[in-house]
């Protein structure tokens, strides 16, 4: 960075002496060894000093002490310290505050982004809804085969009962409520939502009972009557804290008049899962007459009503197309157009309140379909599945009609909905139904049954037999399965 250089007049050179002349040259010597050509940006100071000490030892002699003098004022910058100018305590407060107030841009851009991406997100990256899975029915106990000896039958004890009074009969409705408060957990009720409609109540309302069926991982699922899909868009379930939450209709079958609601489980509070359960779903088919059971719901034409009673019979079907069910009939008292849900004394459900499912003219009182047999299709609306829809009413060939009639064994189409299915593909009333698909059939429960194995838009070989001049004869059909939602 720097170059050293001597300029003299030349008659003055010519005046020094020999000596002079001599450490005037060697001076310059080791400027020229030390000291990099001007351009290179550095300075080798080792080097310097090394070579000066070299020459030292060579000569024998000090140079002289002016050239030493000068040298330290050309290297003089090599020793200049700098120095960090000192950190005040008002610099910090200021880079303390910088600091915060970037963090709190960058907090506030976050969370800003993250409830804008929200939706987004959860509807992108959402985890998958799991299958419902209901639980079967107890199997029958299978007969005694011939090899297998039948136990003698142990002598009855006698039995004897104790003396009741007031207090055991106290103590039975205590044990009793203590079941239905319980079972209410599982009890909602479904309205048509409405504007401005207040986030509590209870009482009198147009809408129907339901339970929560189902938690699938992504919804709350309800199933109750269809009676409020008609004529709206929006629906509101009320939970048993009275609280308010909007649903939307996951599936519903007109058929057999059952709808499935879902409620985001994101959208539910605590607190409202704290009182709220999935309901146990019983074997209506063991049930029989005698049994004590509760009814919860809008059976009296208002909500959250309850009541017991007994199974008083167990006799009738509720016919619908492609099938039935059977109905728990009891002597607890309802109004017309009742809607509930009926619990044994496990608190288990065992049928769905339905008003005018035993016709015109029966007595007003608590009436339930039996869950035993709607839990296939319930299975399939859980899932968000369309039930299909043939259309057909029937009954099952006897052995006895079929010994008389000459009817072949299977089932005998009674009437054929309009504009149905069954109807598009030329099934007519008194046609005898053999085989759905790989389904043989012998009667309305296994023609339902092989039904509901299909799948809606699907194009089905039924198989069946038509009365002919000259008897029976086969006849096939390509039924293609419809829905009612």
């Amino acid at each position: 960075m720097f170059e050293k250089r001597i300029v003299e007049p030349e008659d003055c050179m010519e005046e020094r002496k020999p000596e002079e002349q001599k450490s005037l040259d060697e001076y310059s010597q080791r400027e020229s060894q030390n000291t990099r050509p001007c351009g290179t940006g550095e300075v080798d100071s080792t080097n310097y000093g090394q070579g000066e000490q070299e020459e030292k030892s060579a000569a024998g002699d000090e140079p002289p002490s002016g050239s030493e003098e000068e040298e330290r004022e050309v290297f003089s910058f090599l020793q200049e310290t700098i120095k960090p100018k000192p950190v005040t305590g008002g610099q910090i407060a200021l880079q303390l505050v910088k600091v915060a107030v970037y963090g709190l841009i960058i907090g506030v851009t976050a969370c800003c982004g993250f409830y804008a991406l929200r939706p987004w997100a959860e509807e992108t990256f959402h985890e998958e809804a799991q299958e419902v899975t209901l639980p079967g029915d107890e199997e029958e106990e299978p007969e005694l085969t011939e090899k297998e000896e039948e136990p003698e039958p142990e002598p009855e004890p006698e039995v004897v009962f104790p003396e009741l009074t007031a207090d055991s009969y106290r103590e039975i409705m205590q044990s009793m409520y203590a079941v239905a408060k319980e079972a209410d957990r599982c009890v909602v009720y479904v309205r048509k939502a409405k504007e401005g409609e207040n986030q509590r109540g209870a009482g009198a309302h147009t809408g129907t009972t339901g339970i929560v069926a189902a938690d699938n991982g992504q919804e709350l699922l309800i199933l109750s009557d269809n009676s409020v899909c008609e004529g709206t868009e929006q629906w509101a379930v009320i939970f048993p804290d009275h609280t308010r939450y909007t649903a939307k209709l996951v599936k519903q079958d007109g058929n057999r008049g059952l709808a499935v609601f879902g409620i985001d489980r994101a959208s539910i509070s605590e607190s409202t899962w704290n009182v709220v359960r999935v309901a146990e779903l019983g074997n209506s088919n063991i049930s029989v007459r005698g049994d004590l059971v509760i009814a919860v719901g809008q059976m009296f034409g208002y909500e959250n009503g309850l009541g017991y009673g007994i199974i008083s019979a167990k006799e009738w079907d509720h016919d619908y197309a492609d099938g039935q069910c059977g109905v728990i009939a009891t002597d607890i008292s309802a109004s017309p157009g009742a809607s509930g849900v009926l619990f044994n004394q496990k608190g288990q459900v065992i049928g769905l309140v339905k008003g005018g499912i035993l016709g015109e003219g029966a007595s007003t009182l608590v009436n339930a379909l039996e869950v035993s047999d709607m839990k296939q299709v319930m299975g399939l609306l859980l899932n968000g599945e369309t039930v299909p829809y043939t259309g057909i009413f029937g009954t099952a060939v006897t052995d006895e009609l079929s010994e008389e009639q000459k009817i072949p064994k299977g089932l005998y189409v009674t009437n054929v909905q309009a504009d149905s299915p069954a109807m598009k593909a030329g099934i007519q009333n008194g046609d005898v139904i053999l085989e759905v698909g790989a389904n043989s059939v012998t009667g309305i429960v296994s023609y339902e049954k092989a039904v509901l194995e299909c799948k809606a838009g699907e194009a089905v070989k039924v198989k069946g037999q038509r009365l002919g001049s000259g008897g029976y004869v086969e006849v096939d059909f390509t039924v293609t399965m419809g829905s009612m939602e």
